[in-house]
């Protein structure tokens, strides 16, 4: 039997529990009656992944739900697979659904011919929405759902005590999850999602991707300047809202004014 790395009380991550990067941050709580799964990550990880499990002696029957934080490929292509294995249900935001349903691979960010890059789909039926404001018990614990949209549009964080699992609203370097108009990201909903993470009283944030962190306001501070930037800047294309450089050009164009150089 293996010995549990709890990082927090009832909280295994298993990427530090398998001691090697797995993927995606996946974390397991450890409701002592049962336990549930935060993402999956990639299929040719999920046979290690419950094999973990296994030898950390929980029954795979105990599995209550695996839940997806969003539908981006990186961390739902194992569900599938998980769901075999486990024989579980799987939950999901309501803006999250179709695309896990139907492999959608443009969505899923499964896809992006320019790089050769694709990653197999399979579908996967969504038993639990989960939505704005629903608790989620796990044996003896409780999970409040927060719908936190900006990455993708079905992104959801969860808050249990003075932990924050923040999927990928935030890192600890201040980076924060791709803005890609292909998967719905909206900058607008992006910084009030991190307003609202920066104004919340938990003391630690969970994400899916690096290391569990103590919260700091600079560092949230940085990424909600850096987004509110990005919202008025021709580099991120249609998510950005405006673009002022070009609505200042077209005054000039109507008004026959040419450019000056000196």
């Amino acid at each position: 039997m293996l010995k549990r790395k709890y990082v927090f009380p009832n909280v295994i991550e298993l990427n530090y529990q398998a001691g090697r990067r797995l993927g995606v941050n996946i974390y397991l709580i450890d409701g002592g009656s049962e336990y549930l799964l935060i993402d999956i990550g990639f299929e040719d990880t999920v046979d290690e992944v419950i094999e973990l499990i296994r030898q950390m002696d929980f029954s795979l029957s105990r599995c209550k739900m695996i839940i997806a934080t969003h539908a981006d490929a990186d961390h739902i292509q194992g569900l599938s697979r998980a769901k075999e294995r486990l024989k579980t249900k799987i939950a999901a935001h309501p803006k999250s659904i179709r695309p896990l349903e139907t492999a959608d691979e443009i969505e899923t960010y499964a896809l992006i011919s320019a790089q050769n890059l694709q990653i197999p789909l399979k579908p996967v039926k969504i038993e639990i929405s989960l939505n704005e404001g629903d608790t989620i018990s796990v044996g003896n614990l409780q999970m409040k759902v927060w719908h936190t949209p900006g990455h993708t549009p079905g992104q959801i964080s969860f808050k249990m005590g003075n932990l924050l699992f923040s999927g990928d609203n935030i890192y600890r370097d201040s980076c924060v999850g791709v803005i890609d108009a292909h998967h719905g990201s909206n900058l607008p909903d992006f910084i009030q999602s991190l307003e609202r993470i920066l104004a919340d009283d938990g003391e630690y944030l969970l994400p899916s991707h690096g290391p569990v962190f103590k919260k700091d306001k600079a560092i949230i501070e940085k990424a909600i300047k850096r987004l509110t930037e990005y919202q008025s800047m021709a580099d991120f294309g249609t998510c950005a809202i405006q673009w002022p450089l070009l609505d200042e050009w077209e005054v000039d164009v109507i008004a026959g004014r040419l450019p000056k150089f000196s």
